[in-house]
């Protein structure tokens, strides 16, 4: 009987190799590690380099943004893809952007998320999560992120 749960190590080593698994994290050891997401939502097969797949989700993210919410910890470069799509919202006026305001604050209620933007995780905690200093912050530091302009 020993033989079988060797052969299903095995089986499941090949079909992570090879691709056929989704991941639903960053390998051990990488600098985003607690990174986790929704597989239901991501389908990261396990053959990706670690670029690749946090690429992969930033794409998912600037696709559809309320994705976001799957994410725990989500790296510098996911917030930077969800503020890329506030940041249109705002300019363009084709949508409000507080929900998805609301999503980044509530990410930044674990302290393993790493910050995005200088100052961003301050402005979130002093304003108790409150989405609209939020936007606030995104309004009044255009330098910071990029180019961040809302008419009130």
């Amino acid at each position: 009987m020993p033989l079988i749960p060797t052969l299903l190590q095995a089986l499941s080593y090949v079909s992570r190799v090879c691709g056929f698994d989704t991941v639903d994290s960053f390998p051990p050891g990488h600098q985003y590690a607690r990174t986790r997401w929704n597989r239901a939502y991501f389908d990261i097969a396990s053959d990706l380099r670690p670029e690749q797949i946090e690429r992969s989700i930033c794409e998912s993210i600037s696709n559809t943004p309320l994705i976001f919410s799957h994410i725990t910890h989500p790296t510098p470069a996911m917030q930077r893809a969800l503020l890329g799509v506030i940041e249109t919202r705002m300019r363009r006026s084709c949508g409000n952007p507080v929900d998805l305001a609301a999503l980044l604050a509530n990410a930044y209620r674990s302290a393993h998320t790493q910050e995005a933007m200088p100052g961003l995780r301050a402005a979130i905690e002093q304003s108790d999560y409150d989405v609209r200093a939020v936007m606030a912050f995104l309004e009044a530091t255009p330098a910071a992120f990029g180019v961040i302009e809302a008419a009130q």
